[in-house]
Order: structure tokens, then sequence, then C-alpha cells
């Protein structure tokens, strides 16, 4: 398998060496434009010979959506992805990150791995300064689920996301996208939707995740038999919570892998044509993407935040009264001066802004 893959890589280098030997000297802007348009239209395969991965999608302007269902932890995934663009050469590569997991991109896997498996004080001063109290903790939860998945299996996430932002940069003109809903909204969103034994349930289960992970179970959720089986389970499980973390963020990403799709300006004369477009989402919603391709969507309503609720209010009130007693005693039992001393440290400080209620 090694040696199909640096096979294939030698041949793209070759092709890539052949195209500078063609492309000509002392051309204008303009020329050379429309030379690496040319050039970059040769090598999209009209009818590529795709993985069993890739469901293709078109609109009305005659755009094509290649959609690259992947599992988040597997080398398999990364060959797909790295198929596919190579093959269509799009005009926009979209994937599901948001701006708040965008580092993911340029780290390398050794830190990545170092970093996913590390969750500190820092981490969660920062989940609940970004969400709030409740979705900032219920953050560093899923975190602790995705450092399980890390340390069982020795790779870092998000590998197939890196390979198409490598493979974009090599194709010209291509546009590199982040599509999906900020990841604050989403957690927010999903922890308004949960009743109070709904959260403590889900809190409970992660907590104590433990149970060990192979990379062929990884593999078996490309399989979409078995993820209709697992979905249906979350979906009896917590229903609210599917809502807000799967079928939502199929409408958002469904929408971004529209806008994408909109016809391109080809030169020399501006021309609209129509986009192809390779989008890289988990194979959890390719279902939902495909299910409402077609539909009328308002986005609207799933990126609005509810203002938080009397009980986050409370409970940020009744953390804060905790600390403050806790400090409190501790200038009695320790003099004045180490109690200021105390007040003085920055985590104590970060600590008492994050828990401060938020102004209505």
């Amino acid at each position: 398998m090694d040696q199909e893959n640096k096979s294939e890589d030698e041949a793209v280098g070759q092709s890539e060496d052949h195209d500078q030997q063609r492309f000509p000297l002392g051309l204008s802007d303009s020329e050379a434009v429309e030379v690496l348009w040319q050039m970059r239209a040769q090598r999209r395969q009209a009818s590529p010979d795709l993985p069993d991965t890739v469901t293709r999608l078109t609109t009305p302007e005659g755009s094509v959506v290649y959609l690259v269902g992947t599992a988040h932890f597997s080398d398999s995934s990364k060959k797909d992805v790295v198929t596919t663009i190579r093959a269509v050469q799009p005009d926009v590569v979209v994937v599901e990150l948001c701006q708040y997991r965008v580092s993911m991109l340029k780290m390398d896997e050794k830190m990545l791995m170092k970093e996913a498996k590390d969750i500190n004080l820092e981490k969660v001063q920062q989940a609940i300064r970004q969400n709030g109290v409740m979705s900032g903790l219920m953050q560093i939860l899923l975190l602790k689920v995705s450092a399980h998945i890390t340390e069982q299996l020795g790779m870092a996430p998000g590998g197939e996301f890196r390979e198409a932002f490598r493979e974009a940069g090599k194709v010209p003109f291509c546009k590199f996208h982040l599509g999906d809903r900020p990841i604050p909204v989403t957690f927010k969103r999903a922890i308004a939707a949960l009743s109070l034994w709904q959260k403590a349930r889900l809190a409970w289960g992660l907590c104590f995740l433990s149970d060990p992970i192979s990379k062929e179970d990884v593999e078996k959720c490309k399989q979409k038999d078995l993820l209709e089986q697992t979905m249906s389970e979350m979906i009896g499980e917590f229903p609210a919570l599917h809502r807000t973390i799967v079928a939502e963020r199929d409408i958002y990403l469904t929408h971004t892998l529209r806008q994408a799709a909109r016809c391109v300006e080809a030169p020399p004369n501006a021309q609209k044509v129509p986009a192809v477009v390779v989008g890289v989402v988990g194979m959890g919603h390719v279902p939902g993407i495909e299910q409402n391709w077609d539909q009328e969507l308002d986005i609207h309503e799933i990126i609005s935040v509810a203002p938080p609720s009397r009980f986050g209010w409370v409970l940020r009130t009744v953390l804060k009264g905790a600390v403050l007693t806790a400090l409190g005693y501790a200038c009695y039992r320790a003099g004045g001066g180490v109690g200021r001393v105390l007040l003085s440290l920055p985590a104590v400080q970060s600590l008492l802004e994050n828990l401060r209620p938020a102004p209505a």
C-alpha cells in the first residue's frame, strides 16, 4: 500500500514537473492565469473513478459537489480525500471545521497528539470563558472522549482535514472554506436543549468512558448501515442532543456547500461557469446533507443562542459563592497579606471573571 502511495505521489510530481516545462515564459499576468486555468482543466477527470465513500450532488446551475464521507480517526479516509481532490481538481474545498478548530490544520501529528490528550486547567478556563459554565464543562467532557480515542488508537484527530488543506493548496485557484457552525453555538444550543437530568446522565456517561476502541471499529463507522443503527440508538437516548449536534449541523453544512457551489468566473472574460466542489465531512452528516440538498433552508434560527437559563445563573452564583467563601476562610486563617496574594493570582482572578454573571 505504501508503495502504491509512493508511486501515486511520484506520478503527480512528474506531472507537475511536466506542466512547469510546458509553461511558457514571458507571459502577462492575465495570460498566465488563463494558462493555469487550462492546465487545471486538463488535469480534471470528466468521469473520475472515486471511492465508495464519495457522494455526488449537483445544483440547478450545473455545479457538482463531491461529498467525501469520512471517519475522523481513519487512514483510509485520508486516502479517500487525497484521491478525490487530485481527480476532480476542485474550485473549492469545504471541510467540517469552524474557526475555533482551524489550528488543527497546520499542527503536526505529535503536537496534536499531545494537545488531544492534555486536558489541563487552562483548557477548562478557556472553555468556560468561551461557552459559559455548563457548555464549557460539556466541551471539556467531549474533549475527554476525543482524548480517549486518541490514546486508544495512537492517532491524532482531523487527519482527513489536514490532507484536504494540503491538497487544496496544490490545485490552482482552489479556495479552502471552513464549513461548520461555530462550536460555541453548537455547545450552547445542545446544553439548552437538555433537561437537568439528561445533562447529568450525559456527563456521567462521558466521565466514565473507558471502553476499548480498535482501528477496525473506526473503519466500520464508514458503513452506512452500522452508522444508521448507531444514530438511531443515540436518537432514542438523547433526541434533543441529536437535533442540535447532528441535524442542525447537517443543515448548516448543506447551506455552506451550496454557497461554495455557486458558479465561478473563468478567464479571460470572467464568464460564469459551473463550479466543482469537494466537501469533507464525517460520514454521519452525509445522509442529512443528501436529504437537505434540494430543500429550502433557513439557517438564522440554528445560529441563534438563547440567553442563559435561570439554572445557569444560579449555578454560577453558587460556584462564585463557594470560591469567595474559600478565599475568605483562607484570608482568615492565613492573615490579610496572604489573602491579598491569593486574590492577586491570575488563576484566581480568571476564575472569578469566568463565574461573574453576564450583563443583562
